[in-house]
């Protein structure tokens, strides 16, 4: 799992029937501060996040295993929102 940021959204009309109806975002790797790393990449949507939004997403075949990306053709996929990060005994991230 990678901890990532939300920063847009991608509308695309014409895509593989397996993921139509699917809310693609872009999202941005982070660090464990919340610092992005990394280039922007796109994934799907399995719990309504928005913009600005940090969460957790698998990767790979991994991407495949939620029961909206089952057997599609997925790469990345959000599959949880973070409420808040404690590194170290630290709180570093905190929604809200």
């Amino acid at each position: 799992m990678l901890i990532a940021k939300v920063i847009g959204t991608t509308v695309s009309t014409i895509k593989d029937e397996k993921i139509t109806g699917r809310k693609l975002l872009i999202l941005r790797q982070t660090d464990e501060h919340g610092n992005p790393i990394g280039k922007p990449y796109v994934a799907v949507d399995t719990v309504n996040a928005g913009i600005g939004d940090l969460v957790l997403t698998a990767h790979g075949s991994s991407a495949r295993q939620t029961t909206i990306t089952d057997k599609r053709p997925v790469d990345a996929v959000i599959m949880a929102m973070i409420d808040s990060l404690e590194v170290d005994g630290e709180i570093t991230f905190e929604k809200g």
